[in-house]
């Protein structure tokens, strides 16, 4: 079985949406994780958005990385540069790809334009997972 890590920052959006979508998307072919460099719980608009398109996931949790599942995996995506920079270093059978994505959490404004900032993220995670020759 092949495996995949989505790293960013704190592992609380971003690469949460990028679990879900890759635990639906790539079945069980793939074992699936995400983590962050730092921890900073699971971000409730999210779940929200996520939720929109039918993938719960409300039960993942902000972790940490794991240096062992990071060393066997196939695939690490990162989806900032702070998750870029700050990724311990791993062998060279690792496959490294960087998706440089905003960090929709940092929007400001209403409610509506935050959920906007997020669907927009959530949007572009799907599209590069579904067309990304990593997966095939």
């Amino acid at each position: 079985m092949k495996r995949v890590y989505f790293l960013c920052t704190g592992n609380s959006c971003r690469s949460q949406m990028a679990e879900g979508f890759a635990r639906m998307l790539l079945g069980s072919q793939w074992e699936v994780q995400s983590a962050g460099v730092e921890t900073h719980g699971l971000n409730p608009m999210a779940v929200q958005v996520m939720g929109e398109v039918g993938i719960d996931i409300s039960k993942q949790s902000s972790k940490l990385i794991d240096p062992d599942y990071l060393n066997r995996c196939d695939v690490v995506v990162t989806l900032c540069g702070d998750a870029r920079d700050r990724c311990p270093v791993t062998p060279p059978q690792v496959q490294r790809v960087h998706w440089p994505l905003p960090d929709p959490a940092q929007t400001t404004g209403s409610d509506a334009d935050k959920r906007c900032a997020f669907r927009k993220v959530r949007d572009e995670i799907y599209h590069r997972i579904e067309n990304s020759e990593l997966f095939k």
